[in-house]
């Protein structure tokens, strides 16, 4: 079960304390190696905070830094973003912006970011506020005009993708079923790791041409979290999506092509819209394509590769995947360790094993895991979470219900009169076997925004195997 934290009264108590939070300036540099960027918050009263962000230079990067107001625009509005992750320390009233400007219709759309990327965290520390009561945001920095250099962009070189990449089975069917050119398209990662770095290299992307961005937290937040400060969830995502738009520029790439799929947009909490992933959710990629449209205004397009698929359509693309079955990871629990490993005990190692099942031999998915997360009785309640027989579903980015009934009873079918594991046998007893008789594996959802002649590659890929 998801930790659950009372913080009713102690979220009101931080707001009256501490009314004020600055989101007072943000700094571009660079030297031969690297941009750096640098955000100065504050909370009025308690402490500063001055989070950064490093690009390391490649010979991709084709505009100028300093003194260029797309770079200066795009770099406000990450700060935008990543403010919320200090601002949650105390849930002050008023959010004061000196850096720059922003209109009543910014203010309304990052509100609406603000609130729902933060629906997990109000869940989970039992704090009940409306979007309108959740701050004040107040704009008195001067407007950046960008019309200007607007006026120098040739919408005729942006050409080609830039593709993040997690380390996930998602991002790496991304990058098989795309039609990359690996001369000429980006693997971008956000504080790169070995498994990272082995992904993009897997798809036979060089070092010349993978984005490698470092992403830092202040001690000082880290601080505020041991003292018990409030702390949760934020919408990381959504910092992908305009750091990610910045390199977009820096590169003149036309398309950022993410991996999410039509499963994030399930809410966790039945009866209530409190969803994980919902800065990866189409609500988010259409709110930002408006967004990125009227206030950003660079020839790059952003939009999710895989939103058209559900989770069990990529895990079957990616069980033929085999080159990435010892490198990929999914687990964040295990990604903290020394080296990386799967811990096989939290609900995305079981989410990821059960929903891989239907495709991979059973001594295929050990060879992953290095066990047979079927047989493992401690991760009954995490299963009950995980299938809906539960109030709650896990806080992790899982597919929806149906997905993983399909899975599991799918799994049930191919084993046939053989001995279940204890898992398996506890789902057939209790539960009988999930209605298989509608292939979800053949299904396109058409709520997407991708290119025609990608969407036809998409297709291609589910429906002629």
């Amino acid at each position: 079960m998801t930790d659950m934290i009372d913080n009713s009264k102690k979220y009101k108590e931080l707001r009256e304390k501490y009314p004020n939070f600055i989101y007072d300036s943000y700094k571009i540099e660079e030297d031969n190696e690297n941009i750096y960027i640098t955000f100065k918050f504050e909370i009025e009263g308690l402490t500063t905070f001055n989070p950064t962000i490093t690009i390391k230079k490649k010979n991709y990067i084709k505009e100028p830094i300093i003194n260029n107001n797309i770079v200066k625009n795009i770099v406000f509005n990450i700060g935008l973003v990543e403010l919320i992750s200090y601002w949650k320390s105390t849930f002050s009233k008023n959010v004061i912006i000196k850096a720059g400007h922003i209109n009543e219709d910014q203010i309304k759309w990052f509100k609406k970011l603000y609130y729902l990327g933060l629906g997990e965290l109000r869940y989970t520390n039992n704090i009940e506020i409306s979007e309108d009561e959740l701050m004040n945001i107040k704009s008195i920095g001067e407007e950046l005009n960008i019309e200007n250099d607007l006026k120098n962009i040739n919408e005729a070189e942006y050409t080609n993708f830039i593709i993040p990449v997690g380390g996930g089975k998602d991002s790496n069917v991304t990058l098989e079923v795309l039609p990359t050119d690996t001369s000429k398209d980006y693997c971008l990662i956000i504080n790169p790791k070995e498994v990272t770095l082995a992904c993009a290299k897997a798809a036979g992307f060089e070092n010349d041409n993978i984005i490698e961005i470092k992403r830092t937290i202040d001690p000082n937040l880290i601080d505020l979290v041991k003292q018990g400060y409030i702390n949760g969830h934020t919408p990381f995502s959504a910092m992908v999506s305009f750091t990610t738009y910045l390199l977009g520029y820096l590169t003149h790439r036309k398309y950022i092509c993410l991996s999410n799929e039509s499963s994030a947009n399930e809410s966790n909490v039945v009866g209530e819209n409190i969803n994980h992933q919902y800065s990866k959710s189409y609500e988010y990629e259409e709110d930002f394509k408006y967004y990125s449209t009227k206030y950003l205004k660079i020839p790059t397009f952003y939009f999710s590769f895989l939103r058209p698929l559900n989770e069990l359509q990529i895990a079957k693309l990616f069980a033929k995947q085999k080159k990435y079955h010892q490198i990929f990871e999914s687990c964040n629990v295990g990604s903290r360790k020394e080296p990386w490993h799967w811990c096989c005990s939290c609900p995305k190692c079981l989410f990821v094993y059960i929903i891989l099942s239907p495709f991979l031999y059973k001594e295929e998915l050990i060879d992953i895991f290095k066990t047979d997360m079927y047989e493992d009785e401690t991760l009954l309640e995490t299963f009950k979470g995980l299938t809906g027989h539960s109030d709650w579903k896990p806080f992790e980015c899982v597919g929806t219900f149906e997905e993983i009934n399909f899975a599991i009873s799918k799994t049930i079918v191919n084993l046939e009169e053989q001995e279940l594991p204890y898992l398996l046998k506890y789902y057939k007893e209790n539960y009988g076997l999930y209605d298989l008789s509608e292939d979800i594996t053949k299904r396109y959802n058409e709520e997407n925004n991708l290119p025609k002649e990608l969407d036809n590659i998409l297709k291609g890929a589910i429906f002629n195997d």
